[in-house]
């Protein structure tokens, strides 16, 4: 059994209860279970939330709150279009220059790992077309998640502010409740 069969399975005995990821490396087996998480949820449609998605939890803790799964959207990269898309990008990625090879600076006995990236995610109506796609490292890519540059869009910000800590959270919340508070007195 594979890790992400691993990961699934341990989900789904555990349903509504939270799960840390303390818990999910050892059941998996293998350190790099976000991944495996990112594909239950993108692959499988499976709703795992973590402390981006749910205020009480903290950061390291998942929940699955039910079987049920959304519908997921297949994703069909072709290897030809990938590689096209790779050396039209110069083997870098676009975001911070990295290339392969290179070392990984969160990980130094790692090398650099290139993705290929949406612009506007699939999830907001985005296609694998050549103009849509371009070179991430997984640096840059793992912290995207369904963010597109370059306009800023309410759901681009919103994203954002989900990932941010609860005190920033409740900043960016008092800052707007005073700035509107003083639009309606005029």
């Amino acid at each position: 059994m594979g890790a992400r069969d691993k990961i699934r399975k341990f989900f789904l005995e555990h349903i509504g209860e939270v799960v840390t990821t303390k818990q999910i490396r050892r059941i998996a087996g293998i350190s790099e279970y976000a991944r495996r998480i990112r594909e239950l949820r993108d692959e499988e449609g499976y709703r795992i939330m973590s402390h981006n998605d749910r205020a009480d939890l903290k950061p390291g803790e998942y929940i699955l709150g039910s079987p049920k799964r959304n519908p997921v959207i297949a994703r069909s990269i072709s290897p030809q279009l990938r590689n096209e898309i790779l050396e039209r990008n110069g083997y870098t990625c676009q975001v911070c220059g990295a290339g392969p090879g290179d070392p990984d600076v969160t990980n130094p006995g790692r090398k650099i790992r290139l993705h290929i990236d949406h612009i506007r995610p699939i999830s907001q109506g985005g296609r694998d077309t050549k103009d849509n796609l371009r070179v991430l490292c997984s640096m840059c890519n793992q912290g995207k998640s369904n963010i597109q540059p370059p306009s800023e869009t309410a759901l681009n910000i919103i994203t954002k502010l989900r990932k941010l800590g609860r005190s920033e959270q409740l900043e960016v919340y008092e800052f707007l409740k005073r700035k509107f508070e003083i639009q309606k007195e005029m």
